[in-house]
């Protein structure tokens, strides 16, 4: 007889009402190299909803589990695993939803997320939002008991994002004057702890003056209201026109513009989504005569995920938490994540 599991599945992709809330799913069984978790808590990103939505080049099949974040214990283990990645069965843990399927030069190198074998669970692959989900023993890495679940589970997608947007690619330090756009979000609250921890100098920006607020005491140096305001023209005021050396934009169309006026000689700008849209403009001859650097990061790679991994233990680094929900809830918790409402991640209790 097939165990059975409950969990949050597109019956199809377009919209919202096609995700049920179902206790006939059948459960996982992790194939060899892979674990099982039980998982007790799952994050929601911005990815869910362009899951739900439909994604170009993915089929969605009835009973598809969405959800890329998630933390849990160790359910099973499929040996053999993968040298230096033996974990125990009831390990606590955290999960890097991005998954590499392919051995090649890219891999080799240790930068997974440019392998054409690099999968999304949740988008790809079977997601986090139900009771067990099946991934490879790298990865997973056990965290100590006395970090809460919600933490655990909104900490790693977000962070690994931002991690190498910040760190890896545009390698921020003491130097730099840092402008991040949308704070609120878990990529955005996550960059702002890590520019934060380098040193940088970073400015910060929301429609919502609460948002603003709340991102003051975590440590933003500069709060930008960009509610119909020119955010360029503003950070060249603010900088006597020198603008700033780094820019953090997952927005997209609706930021770019302002984000290149903001950007000064030499910066860089890093982008990691589009969620106000996939097209933008740029001037070419203000790239090469601004000799500036733009750059594209998604999650991270299996050494940037022990990295943030090893900051959330040490306590220097942790996810800001909007609200939890039980599962049954998700379409609540989503359409919450939907509107812009959240300070922070969303978080499902399973």
């Amino acid at each position: 007889m097939t165990a059975l599991m409950r969990g949050l599945a597109l019956e199809s992709a377009g919209s919202l009402d096609r995700l049920r809330f179902r206790d006939d799913l059948p459960r996982p069984e992790p194939p060899p190299g892979w674990v099982r978790v039980r998982v007790s808590h799952a994050a929601l990103n911005h990815l869910d909803l362009w899951a739900i939505r439909g994604l170009p080049g993915v089929t969605v099949t009835p009973g598809w589990v969405i959800g890329s974040d998630a933390t849990g214990t160790i359910d099973a283990v499929h040996t053999p695993l993968e040298d230096g990645y033996d974990v125990p069965v009831g390990a606590r843990v955290v999960i890097n939803g991005g998954i590499n399927t392919r051995a090649d030069e890219y891999t080799a190198r240790g930068d997974d997320p440019l392998s054409p074998g690099f999968r999304v669970i949740g988008e790809h692959l079977a997601g986090t939002f139900a009771e067990y989900v099946c991934v490879p023993a790298r990865n997973v890495r056990v965290i100590p008991d006395a970090i809460p679940g919600d933490i655990a589970a909104a900490y790693t997608l977000a962070t690994l994002t931002a991690w190498r947007m910040c760190v890896t690619r545009a390698q921020v330090g003491p130097d730099d004057d840092v402008l991040i756009w949308g704070i609120g979000g878990g990529v955005a609250l996550a960059a702002l702890q890590i520019c934060k921890a380098r040193g940088a100098y970073v400015r910060v920006t929301s429609s919502r003056p609460e948002k603003l607020e709340r991102a003051r005491s975590l440590g933003a140096d500069d709060l930008i209201d960009h509610r119909g305001g020119d955010v360029g023209a503003l950070v060249r005021a603010r900088t006597a026109k020198r603008g700033v050396t780094v820019v953090i934009d997952s927005v997209g169309t609706a930021t770019w513009a302002q984000s290149l006026a903001a950007l000064g000689r030499g910066g860089r700008l890093v982008t990691c989504g589009g969620t106000s849209g996939a097209m933008v403009e740029t001037d070419v001859r203000k790239l090469f005569w601004n000799q500036w650097s733009l750059m594209g990061s998604t999650m991270g790679s299996n050494a940037e995920f022990s990295a943030v991994t090893a900051e959330l233990i040490a306590g220097r680094l942790t996810a800001v938490v909007d609200r939890v929900y039980p599962l049954q809830d998700g379409h609540q918790a989503l359409r919450r994540l939907e509107a812009g409402e959240q300070f922070g991640k969303i978080v499902l209790a399973i």
